[in-house]
């Protein structure tokens, strides 16, 4: 029984301690690779830990999570651009426009299970891509182009590389401490429950769709941060934010990573990008060299990457020694 209850604790430490040393090495990535790869890495790993806390830890999946990460990239890009708003300022107009989308596509699609509320997030989420298209504030094919990234509280320019990757860095601990924190929450014990067994936990008299609305907004308003993130560093926003595409794209890094695992998104997400970058100038499809190596995962790697090295000898030893 000893052993049973110091399971999910040996599991923390084991991540606590990844993660730490994950940021020793964020912050000493700079010296030796482009910073705006790096923040590109960043952005979709928040997009991708934002993802899996609905997926991984509600039992929900959404086939239309671009909405909220491109309609975040237009309205912080759109804020910053046309209304003189500080980068910050821009950042939380995207964040909370991504959890009013998250408010009234989860209150749609929560009211069914299974493959029909998936189809009804894709369905929300097409709907919200014309009019993208349509709307004036987008600019239609041509986006929201030359966004300024300003000056962060008036003082920090954003247009110096590092101080750029040093403030997409501390957004992005900040996403994922909050994440840690509501998965280590009685609400989100709550949210795990209803993973597993959705009728137990209505017998026990949880309100079940309050809790799943609130991490459809949860997910989010991350999901936006994440996206308002990306409309600063690369200084635009366009219909490839909201396409199908990319909600996919946040599937597939999730799924290579470890669905329920803290840090699997991030070792997803940046596996996915340093694929797209690194096969950008070459002759390779990068489509069919992700899809092969998905489909390699999916066969060896059945938790995904960071989910089977848990599983392996060399991760149990990890916990055992991190809960020494």
């Amino acid at each position: 029984m000893d052993t049973v209850m110091t399971a999910p604790r040996r599991r923390l430490r084991a991540e606590t301690v990844l993660i730490a040393l994950g940021i020793v090495a964020l912050v000493l990535a700079p010296l030796y690779f482009y910073p705006v790869f790096l923040m590109k890495v960043l952005c979709f790993a928040l997009f991708a830990c934002a993802f899996n806390l609905l997926l991984g830890y509600t039992g929900i999946l959404s086939f239309g999570h671009a909405a909220f990460f491109g309609g975040a990239a237009y309205f912080t890009a759109h804020a910053v651009k046309e209304w003189g708003f500080s980068p910050e300022l821009g950042i939380l107009v995207g964040v909370a426009g991504a959890a009013l989308l998250g408010l009234v596509i989860g209150f749609l699609a929560i009211r069914r299970q299974g493959i029909y509320s998936t189809m009804i997030t894709l369905a929300l989420a097409q709907m919200f891509f014309f009019f993208c298209l349509q709307a004036p504030f987008t600019h239609g094919e041509d986006g929201i182009q030359g966004v300024p990234r300003g000056h962060l509280l008036g003082l920090i320019d954003l247009n110096e590389p590092l101080n750029m990757y040093f403030f997409v860095l501390a957004v992005f601990l900040l996403g994922l401490l909050l994440i840690w924190r509501i998965i280590n929450s009685p609400y989100g014990m709550i949210l795990k429950s209803i993973r597993e067994n959705e009728n137990r936990a209505i017998s026990l008299g949880y309100s079940v769709y309050r809790y799943k609305l609130g991490a459809f907004v949860i997910s989010a308003a991350l999901a936006g941060l994440a996206g308002g993130l990306k409309a600063l560093v690369f200084q635009f926003a366009t219909l490839t934010d909201v396409s199908w595409q990319m909600s996919g794209e946040v599937v597939l890094m999730t799924l290579l990573g470890g669905i329920g695992t803290l840090i699997g998104p991030v070792f997803g997400a940046a596996l996915v990008t340093t694929l797209g970058n690194y096969f950008a100038t070459s002759e390779l499809p990068v489509t069919l060299v992700t899809g092969i190596i998905f489909m390699l995962c999916v066969l060896v790697f059945r938790r995904g990457i960071v989910g089977e090295f848990y599983a392996s000898k060399l991760g149990r030893k990890l916990e055992r020694r991190a809960g020494d």
